[in-house]
């Protein structure tokens, strides 16, 4: 099976910020065509989804083969990626359930980095709240922490 090959691509924000990305040469195509015509750019880089918008970019140089470059912001990447990885790690082991009922009549489960007094609701926007009274409720992925707006939920 061949490859897909890829390519880095450094930008720059207008406000200063450097950043590279490995696309393959679709996504560059589409990435430049994103530019010519100023719509916002999404694609998804490995499981992970990456936006750019044109109207924020000052500047940005895709890299080759024969880039000086490119064996050195390959490294970085590689580097970013694994510490990327290890702060999702750990901020996993820190996540909470929460149980959300709300008076639109959605209810679900959502996880959150830190326990919160307060949510929005996935389909309506609405605020919900943590009813510390009720605590914690057995759902089928763990307790979580019920928070809804379905009625008045005394707040500290």
């Amino acid at each position: 099976m061949r490859s897909v090959e890829s390519f880095i691509m450094t930008y720059t924000l207008n406000s200063g910020i450097k950043g590279s990305i490995a696309l393959s040469s679709k996504q560059i195509q589409d990435w430049m065509e994103s530019y010519r015509i100023g719509s916002k750019y999404v694609t998804t880089v490995g499981k992970e989804y990456f936006g750019l918008n044109p109207e924020l970019v000052a500047d940005f140089k895709v890299h080759n083969e024969f880039s000086e470059q490119r064996e050195h912001i390959s490294v970085n990447q590689l580097t970013t990626n694994k510490e990327n990885e290890q702060l999702k790690n750990a901020y996993s082991q820190h996540e909470t359930l929460i149980q959300v009922e709300c008076k639109c009549g959605e209810s679900y489960v959502a996880k959150s980095t830190f326990k919160r007094s307060k949510w929005g609701c996935r389909s309506c926007d609405e605020i919900v709240f943590l009813d510390r009274k009720k605590g914690q409720v057995n759902t089928g992925e763990g307790n979580a922490w019920y928070m809804t707006n379905r009625y008045f939920v005394e707040r500290n």
